[in-house]
């Protein structure tokens, strides 16, 4: 079988993937990124909101925090740069009961901890003024929210990698590896199967992270921490939206709550919600739909009896079960996991698609200066 070498391995061409690569090829290095499908971004990157998330939610300190609030500048300054559709529409958190006024109050001080200071209060009456169908007791506008034609700016980042030298493999699985002293081989199938010979490899494959992993000889098995699989239905709506913002409920265990954004061609979704599965699996039951149809009219009470109709799912690779607390993202470095040249990113979900470019630069600063 033929052996190829070169100096870094990228595994997997989601939104992350493509960051990374695009990151470390643009950092001098040759770099090689391995996908399995044969387009980019086939995965969970594909089956998301497509939201610009300003960093409202997260721990103050956390990476998910610093990494949201960072990648939605760079996301924003690399869209307008090259022309990838985007709308900073912004979005209302809603109230819809006056006790979840004091889960708004705590936002509003999450969101300041993180350096999120452009959310305003609004009263029932100015949400109506905003969102004349929308009901509320109160509601929080964040107006650096916005959305993004994930698919375009996708492709622009694997142009951006190509050019800068990088080469991506498509259809080409990796089916397994093992570390050497000094560098990782690894075995790559497909149309045309061949070892490849890497001194640093940085493993971003999503739901897969773990599982690749486990076909690594000589990876420390202990070190491979465990995953948990959520599964997030949408919904879309048939017809013209009647909100111009995002529309957003108090956050619920496991999610954002089943929201309501926004395409860029305008065509209002929903969702998703929170279904913990043991192995991911994308179908939409169609028996969701009365749930949804609920919770939408806490927040919309006029949303009509038949203009529910069946959208996709996605899942989340989580580090914690239903009920724990969620972890933060973890970017495992060799000084963490003991595999010189080995770098993992475990647990990127959301806001993984606003972080990316952020990401990017914390993943290209530890591998390019190590």
């Amino acid at each position: 079988m033929e052996l190829f070498e070169t100096s870094i391995v990228v595994i997997g061409a989601g939104v992350v993937g493509l960051s990374v690569a695009k990151a470390l090829a643009e950092g001098g290095r040759d770099v090689l990124l391995l996908e399995r499908e044969s387009l980019v971004g086939s995965g969970i990157s594909s089956r998301n909101s497509e939201v610009i998330h300003a960093g409202i939610y997260y721990p103050q300190g956390s990476l998910k925090a610093e990494t949201c609030v960072r990648g939605k500048a760079l996301l924003y300054e690399y869209c307008a740069s090259r022309g990838i559709p985007h709308k900073r529409c912004g979005k209302l958190i809603v109230a819809t009961h006056p006790e979840q006024m004091d889960a708004l109050q705590q936002i509003y001080e999450a969101a300041a901890a993180n350096g999120v200071t452009d959310l305003q209060w609004l009263t029932q009456a100015q949400a109506l003024a905003m969102e004349p169908e929308l009901r509320s007791v109160g509601a929080l506008h964040s107006p650096s929210t916005g959305i993004i034609d994930s698919h375009q700016y996708m492709l622009s980042l694997q142009g951006d990698f190509e050019r800068a030298g990088g080469m991506a493999a498509l259809n080409a699985p990796l089916l397994g590896g093992r570390i050497d002293k000094g560098c990782v081989t690894l075995s790559i199938g497909g149309a045309a199967p061949c070892l490849v010979r890497a001194e640093v490899v940085v493993n971003c494959a999503g739901l897969d992270a773990m599982g690749v992993l486990a076909n690594v000889e000589g990876y420390p098995l202990a070190g491979i921490p465990s995953i948990y699989f959520a599964k997030g239905s949408y919904f879309s709506l048939s017809g013209r939206s009647p909100f111009q913002r995002l529309i957003y409920p108090v956050p619920e265990d496991g999610g954002l709550g089943v929201h309501l954004t926004l395409d860029i061609g305008g065509q209002a979704r929903f969702g998703p919600d929170v279904e913990w599965i043991d192995k991911p699996e994308f179908s939409v039951d169609p028996q969701r739909m009365a749930k949804f149809a609920q919770a939408i009219r806490n927040y919309w009470p006029a949303l009509p009896e038949d203009k529910l109709q069946l959208a996709y799912a996605g899942v989340r690779p989580k580090l914690s079960p239903q009920g724990a607390r969620a972890e933060d993202f973890v970017i495992d470095t060799p000084e963490q996991n003991g595999v010189a040249g080995w770098y993992n990113l475990f647990g990127i979900e959301s806001p993984g698609l606003t972080a990316s470019l952020a990401l990017a630069e914390v993943v290209a600063k530890r591998v390019l200066n190590g």
